[in-house]
């Protein structure tokens, strides 16, 4: 990789553009971990819950610049099905294994887009009775918003373009690109990959 804007592997061919280089992730991740430290100064210990696949890497830099003790788990939900635009029933793989009862929360993902999935992920955890829930999110897609949901932590506004990188994928690609990049319509048919 030279620059991260302009050259990443065989995929930057399917890319149309880096919406977001490697450098501006990072520093917009050290940012957020100091509001977080800042916003739970007060608490004892913060409980982590990352939806994955795609928040994995956002959430691994994100614990290691928060500056307060932190517990982590991980939820899992289906919300794009190897296609463009989310389902609108979002349903839930793989349930947190952490007692969240009287516990501060923070739910972390990658990308904020219809807010079908966060609801769906919220409530959730509000049936868990949290002391408090909040939300943070790398990517939030302002124009795309569907339901009720605010996040209290965000890292980018985005147009609404289908991006990859940095966890977000297509049909399970593209997730290793240090930057963020907005996929070529051409690219964005299910895939025949094996």
């Amino acid at each position: 990789m030279q620059d991260g804007r302009t050259t990443f592997a065989a995929w930057e061919q399917d890319l149309d553009r880096f919406l977001i280089a490697p450098e501006e992730i990072q520093a917009r991740v050290q940012e957020l971990g100091q509001a977080i430290t800042n916003h739970y100064a007060n608490v004892d210990e913060l409980t982590l819950v990352a939806i994955i696949n795609g928040a994995l890497p956002f959430t691994a830099d994100l614990m290691r610049s928060i500056q307060r003790p932190v517990r982590l788990d991980c939820i899992r939900v289906s919300s794009y099905q190897d296609q463009t635009r989310p389902a609108s029933k979002p349903q839930i793989l793989d349930r947190i294994h952490l007692d969240l009862h009287d516990r501060h929360v923070l739910i972390i993902d990658d990308i904020l887009d219809t807010g079908h999935t966060m609801k769906r992920v919220m409530r959730e955890l509000q049936q868990e009775k949290p002391a408090s829930l909040a939300l943070c999110v790398l990517l939030q897609k302002e124009d795309r918003l569907e339901v009720a949901v605010k996040p209290d932590f965000v890292g980018f506004g985005i147009p609404d373009e289908f991006v990859v990188g940095y966890g977000l994928d297509f049909a399970e690609r593209y997730r290793n690109l240090p930057g963020i990049g907005v996929l070529k319509a051409e690219c964005q048919n299910p895939p025949e990959w094996n």
